[in-house]
Formats: structure tokens, sequence, C-alpha cells
């Protein structure tokens, strides 16, 4: 018999990851400018390390604050606005009267392929988005469902956790490319044997890290799909909705018309881009547990 996750404790966990993995990227970036330092400007060392440290610094408070505002820009997600999305505003609006949760502000992403994804540092400061291929194929009860499956995830603080992944993965990858880049520049390492070992160890440093941060990410948003599936049901009371909802979304062949960056693909309901390495369970599985409650 499976341990049942006691949702507060699982709020408490996405808080405590949380502060880790900003420390973890702080850690990444600082990394980077102490071998960048090292590598091609020993001289300016400290000054180097300087500015590394208020980088990073800087990003991840950004990245903390506006991680939101950041997710919908990556998908040019427009406002939803109440007069020409009624029943979106009405279903959001009931579902938060029965999670107890306030009403995160609602966007459309344009795309013709069911999708949906919440993003924000807390329920307080949440969002929720939604394709406009959901609102036009699924009905009214698959669409609550699906809405119901986004507020799980800002109740649970999964948003937070997952939306400070997708931006700090990214960021971590350009500075990545970034740096691999600068080595074509660069007057190379000589007979300096300290200078070339350097440059090897930004080189594996500048491969490995968004590689990992990009496993941690998968490892993450599978199994809190599950969850977030499971809240979606407590919420409505209707897991026919959800099941629905999936099955159209499995079936959905809609070519997508916005290209969604990799790092983002974890705030979805459904991974946009599927195939192997999916950052979500199968849909199958999904529908299988759903049908069992």
């Amino acid at each position: 018999m499976k341990q049942r996750i006691d949702f507060r404790d699982q709020i408490t966990r996405n808080k405590r990851k949380s502060v880790f993995l900003m420390f973890g990227v702080f850690v990444i970036l600082v990394a980077l400018g102490y071998v960048i330092s090292l590598a091609f400007s020993p001289a300016y060392f400290f000054l180097i390390m300087i500015i590394a440290i208020i980088f990073s610094i800087g990003y991840i408070l950004i990245s903390y604050y506006n991680s939101h505002a950041i997710a919908i820009a990556s998908v040019k997600a427009t406002k939803a606005y109440k007069d020409d999305y009624k029943q979106y505003h009405s279903l959001v609006e009931g579902l938060t009267i029965a999670s107890g949760l306030p009403k995160p502000e609602l966007y459309i992403m344009h795309s013709k392929k069911i999708n949906a994804f919440a993003s924000g540092r807390d329920p307080q400061h949440a969002v929720v988005c939604v394709t406009e291929g959901a609102l036009e194929k699924l009905d009214k009860n698959e669409l609550e469902a699906v809405l119901a499956h986004e507020l799980g995830h800002i109740a649970s603080y999964d948003m937070r956790y997952m939306t400070l992944v997708a931006v700090m993965v990214g960021m971590v990858a350009i500075i990545s490319q970034i740096f691999l880049r600068s080595l074509w520049f660069s007057g190379g390492g000589g007979n300096d044997k300290g200078k070339i070992i350097f440059i090897l160890i930004g080189i594996v440093l500048a491969i490995v890290a968004p590689i990992i941060v990009y496993v941690v990410q998968m490892s993450i948003s599978r199994k809190r799909e599950f969850v977030a599936d499971a809240s979606a049901v407590k919420f409505t009371r209707y897991p026919d909705g959800l099941i629905r909802a999936l099955k159209k979304i499995k079936g959905d062949n809609a070519p997508s018309e916005v290209k969604v960056s990799k790092a983002v693909a974890p705030l979805f309901i459904s991974n946009p881009f599927g195939g192997l390495g999916s950052t979500h369970p199968p849909l199958d599985k999904r529908i299988e547990a759903l049908e069992r409650m």
C-alpha cells in the first residue's frame, strides 16, 4: 500500500527545494565566473568575481519575483480579459472558491493545440494560461478539470519550483553557451598548463551544468503531474472531466504555432514536445490512475 502524500508536507518540501535550487544556481553561476576569470584574465580575478556574484544575486532575485512574467512572455501569451473570456473567468472563480485560493491572473496562448500551464512564486502572485485550442476544443467540464489541475500546481507551490527551474536552467544554458563560444575568440592557452586546465574545467562545467539541471527538471515534473491530477478531482469532484480532457490532448494533432522553449515545457499540463525524455508521465498512465479514483 502506497504512503499517502500530506499536502502540507509537499508544500513545505517545494518551498525548501526552491531555496536549495536558487542557492545551487548561484553556486553554478559563481563557479562559471571563477573559471572564466582564471582561464582568461587572472589579473582581473577579483573584478570578474565581484561582477559574477552581483550578476548571480541580481538574476536570482529577478527570476524569483518575475518568474511568472518571464514564463508568460516566453510563449507570447496575452491577457484574457473578462469581457472577452467570460466562461474562462467564471470557471476559475468557481474553482478558487472550492480550493480557497486567490484568483490568479488569466492569460491566453495563441496556439491551436490543447494545453495549459500555471506559473508564479506563490498563490498570491500566480498566473494561469490556456491555449486557444483548449478553449475551443474542450467542453465546460473538461476545461474546468484542466484549470483545476493548474490550480492544484498553484496550491502545492509546484509552479514556483518548476518555474524557477525553467527560468534558471534557461539562463545556465545561455551562460554555458556564451562561455563555450568565447573559447573561439580566446587567444588559447599557449604553454600555460594552468590556463589549459581551467579552460577544460570550464568546458566541462558549461556542458554538464545544463544537463544536470535538466535531469532534475524531468524528475520533478513527472511525479507532480499525478498529484495535480488528484487535486483537480478533489476540486471538481468529477474525474471524468479530466479523463476526457487528457484523451482529447492525446488525440490532438494540431500543429503548435508558438515556439516553446524546452526549459518551459515542464510547466504545461502536457509536454508540448512529447517523445523520449518527456518531462511528463505518459497520458495513458495518468488516465489509468484517474479511472481508479
